[in-house]
Order: C-alpha cells, then sequence, then structure tokens
C-alpha cells in the first residue's frame, strides 16, 4: 500500500495532520450535543453517532492493524458493556429512590428552566446513552475492518 504520496499505513501525512485537528473537534461537539440533550434537538444517540464518527475518522486516516484492532473492540465491547449496566442502574435507582416509584423516576432536584442542571436524571441517562452508542457504532466499525482483515 505504499504510493509516493502516501506513508506505508494509513492516508497521506496531509489527512493525517488535518484528522488529528478535526477528530478532537468532532469529539467535543458529539459532548456538547449529548450533555445538551434536553436542553436542544440531540442527545445521547446523536451524540454518541458524532463521537463515534471521531473514532473512525482516526482509524481512516491511520490505517488499521489488525492484532491492535482486536483488542481496541474488546475495549469497546467493555465500554458498551458498562454504559449499559449504568443507565440500568439509573433507572433501578428512580424506582428505589423517587417519590413515585416508576421505572426511571426522578430522584434529583430539576433546577430552572433552561439551565443545564433542568432536566433531572435525563442528562445523565443521556451520557450514558451516548457512550453506549458510541461505543456501539466504533465497534460495529471495528468489526466490519476485522472481517475485512480476515478475508484478504
Amino acid at each position: 500500500m505504499s504510493n509516493d504520496n502516501q506513508t506505508p499505513e494509513g492516508m497521506t501525512i496531509v489527512v493525517k495532520k488535518i484528522c488529528q485537528f478535526m477528530a478532537p473537534t468532532i469529539f467535543l461537539f458529539g459532548i456538547y450535543i449529548t450533555v445538551h440533550g434536553h436542553l436542544t434537538p440531540g442527545g445521547g444517540f446523536t451524540g454518541g453517532v458524532i463521537m463515534a464518527s471521531a473514532f473512525i475518522l482516526q482509524i481512516l486516516s491511520y490505517g488499521s492493524f489488525l492484532d491492535k484492532l482486536q483488542q481496541e473492540k474488546w475495549h469497546l465491547e467493555l465500554t458498551e458493556s458498562l454504559a449499559l449496566l449504568c443507565f440500568l442502574m439509573l433507572a433501578v435507582l428512580g424506582l428505589l429512590l423517587a417519590t413515585t416509584s416508576v421505572f426511571f423516576g426522578n430522584f434529583l432536584h430539576r433546577g430552572s428552566f433552561g439551565e443545564l442542571i433542568s432536566g433531572g436524571i435525563i442528562p445523565i441517562g443521556n451520557i450514558f446513552v451516548g457512550i453506549e452508542v458510541c461505543a456501539a457504532i466504533s465497534s460495529i466499525f471495528v468489526a466490519l475492518l476485522i472481517f475485512k482483515d480476515k478475508e484478504a
């Protein structure tokens, strides 16, 4: 995969440098969308997909190494499972601690309308959903790369 205009692995140096700048910016935008999901359009799923695109951009620009991708897939699956567990624990805490005793019941102070801390447990749920979706989408991409590399 070595051409005159490409490094041995991944894309050209120009693409790599642009991705070094863009990936953290995209990731921070995904965090912003996730955290502000109860105030603006967006939320956990949308922010998670945006955050996953930052990881995918890095993998595409720097190339893929099969053994490193397999280790990364294991970490992504663990992160995805832990985020789902935390999301379910939040729901059970709502059942145990909320005054109405319902699944996903709000047990936190709601704050003032329009402020960042005004949604009770909704922003916390958005964060867990964002982490889970980011890990799931990244894991799917890495699994497809591993499958492609094994086929070649």
